[in-house]
């Protein structure tokens, strides 16, 4: 056979399959009435060998089912983690609402968190002179220019920090121990009253990609509890 005629067949022959699937694609019920001709259709399968075109329909919708599924138990579990943190939110809040003293809202803020939350280390750093109180920092100490960026763009930050920050933030006795940490600013409009830390000694706790809005409203909720008794004061 010459070149030519077999071009002219494959030309032919793949119009025929774009023909013959533009056909059952407009007539997605053309089998349904002709179940023996559905029976006696054959395709590979990816294990080997032949089934019907019935069979490989029924295992492609099993497969989907199973992916369906796997999303559904994926979602259920995003919805119940969801909702205990919601709780904890709101355990938080309720003990923010009962302390009465700025020392009484860090305490329970730091216990909280520790607690409700499985956070390792806890601190708070309001802006101030370190005479005030061990929560205390002030922003002239040397290291606290390297949360510029963080205070400017006023977003919670995640991952590994600094060594210098790591310490700015955390005792002494356990800065080295912390592999990975969450940040979140405390505002006042745009006003920084201080930042808000969590620590880990397991590097994978707290990564650049998780999500941050639980964080953002942590951060407002303990912002308006130190403002509270600020203004009580």
């Amino acid at each position: 056979m010459s070149a030519a005629s077999k071009s002219a067949k494959t030309q032919a022959s793949e119009s025929f399959e774009h023909t013959l699937e533009t056909f059952l694609h407009d007539n997605p019920d053309f089998f349904a009435s002709r179940p023996d001709l559905l029976a006696q259709l054959d395709l590979s399968h990816p294990s080997g060998g032949a089934v019907s075109l019935l069979e490989r329909q029924v295992s492609v919708l099993r497969d989907k089912s199973r992916q369906l599924e796997r999303r559904l138990l994926d979602l259920v579990q995003v919805a119940r983690d969801n909702e205990r943190l919601s709780q904890r939110m709101h355990h938080l809040a309720l003990g923010l609402m009962e302390s009465e003293s700025l020392d009484a809202t860090l305490a329970t803020t730091q216990e909280q968190l520790a607690r409700e939350f499985s956070a390792e280390h806890v601190v708070l750093r309001l802006l101030g002179e370190p005479t005030e109180g061990m929560h205390y920092l002030s922003p002239q100490t040397p290291g606290f220019d390297t949360f510029k960026d963080l205070l400017a763009k006023a977003k919670p930050a995640c991952g590994r920090l600094a060594k210098a920050q790591l310490k700015l933030l955390f005792d002494s006795s356990v800065s080295d121990q912390i592999q990975s940490a969450v940040v979140v600013p405390l505002l006042d409009g745009q006003e920084t009253l201080g930042l808000l830390a969590l620590g880990s000694i397991h590097a994978d706790r707290f990564h650049p990609d998780m999500g941050t809005l639980f964080l953002e409203q942590l951060g407002q909720l303990v912002s308006r509890a130190i403002l509270g008794c600020r203004n009580q004061s």
